[in-house]
């Protein structure tokens, strides 16, 4: 069974088009991943398929159902995480979670219990008498993912998730996405993080300047651009832009200077063009601490299909719900 399945999907806002055609055909279960910079066009393209946002152009169906015009039995069956927590912050975690619960139709006694079971899930029972507003951002993520589950759905948005985690919190989050999946509920994932998506994700669709530009396994997209990287650190942080450069000029493709500042990654067409860089960086008194051939990087895959990094681009589609909150539940 198909659980989305796009065809034209535009939304425009005033004369610039965030969204511009995108089509996607996403199956029931699993992870599927959209991945872009900020700006390129994916928080629109899940709030249109969460019925929070119409549609301009093209047709949109969610578990069978058209968005624009049979909204409500879409939002009966879906849930939507987005990038910030909409709980409300002088409650405590526990109140938050029995309030929506009640909300959704549970009795008294049902709501607590069901509250009770989710914080002890997502392993925060010990900060359910705690206001929400003294959570770690870890906490807070988990807790709203939690509140999207009270009445747990055929499919759950999570838009960027861990955006500003810290690697323990993403670990946590992660878990819990393996768990969605494990329990039948087909996730759609969007994250600017490329091993976010290597790590869960069983498709990626690319998505830039509001436009999906390749879909497939991650390894797919790892084959499309070549099967080989060199991956190097620099001894000394201050000679890395001298070892880019020589880099540059011997394998004439695509080099990439990493978070870490004395690592770089080149792609290259084949693993032979690797033999005289050693003796180029020797030459001109650089000194490696590490160099390894390897698979590209979806980072790698991302510059090589975009023309630049995953973290770059202007953020065009933030477009607030005057209600404040980011999330739509199954009512």
């Amino acid at each position: 069974m198909t659980a989305i399945e796009t065809h034209g999907l535009i939304k425009r806002f005033g004369t610039n088009t965030a969204v511009d055609g995108v089509d996607l055909s996403i199956p029931s279960g699993g992870v599927y991943g959209v991945l872009g910079p900020n700006g390129a066009g994916k928080t629109t393209t899940i709030r249109m398929l969460a019925t929070l946002l119409p549609i301009d152009g093209g047709t949109a169906r969610v578990l069978g159902h058209d968005v624009a015009t049979e909204a409500e039995a879409v939002r009966q069956k879906v849930a939507l995480t987005g990038q910030f927590a909409s709980l409300d912050e002088d409650l405590t975690g526990t109140e938050n979670l029995v309030l929506l619960a009640r909300l959704l139709g549970y009795s008294r006694p049902a709501a607590r219990s069901r509250a009770e079971q989710l914080l002890t899930a997502f392993d925060i029972a010990d900060a359910g008498s705690r206001q929400v507003k003294t959570y770690s951002g870890g906490m807070r993520r988990r807790i709203d993912i939690a509140a999207s589950i009270i009445v747990t759905p055929e499919l759950i948005f999570l838009d960027e998730p861990t955006t500003g985690l810290d690697p323990r919190s993403r670990n946590h989050v992660w878990e819990i996405v393996r768990a969605l999946v494990a329990g039948g509920t087909t996730v759609l994932l969007t994250t600017q993080y490329l091993d976010e998506a290597d790590q869960l994700a069983g498709r990626v669709a690319v998505i830039d300047r509001g436009k999906v530009i390749a879909e497939g396994t991650t390894g797919e997209l790892k084959a499309s651009v070549g099967s080989n990287s060199l991956h190097l650190r620099v001894l000394d942080v201050t000679q890395r832009p001298a070892a880019v450069g020589i880099l540059r000029e011997l394998l004439g493709g695509s080099v990439i200077e990493d978070q870490d500042p004395s690592a770089i990654t080149a792609r290259l067409d084949n693993p032979a063009q690797a033999t005289p860089v050693l003796p180029a960086l020797d030459a001109a008194g650089i000194s490696i601490a590490s160099f390894a051939l390897g698979q590209p990087s979806l980072d790698e895959v991302f510059l090589a299909l975009t023309g630049h990094e995953a973290g770059s681009g202007v953020d065009t589609e933030r477009t607030p719900d005057p209600s404040g909150s980011d999330r739509e539940v199954a009512s």
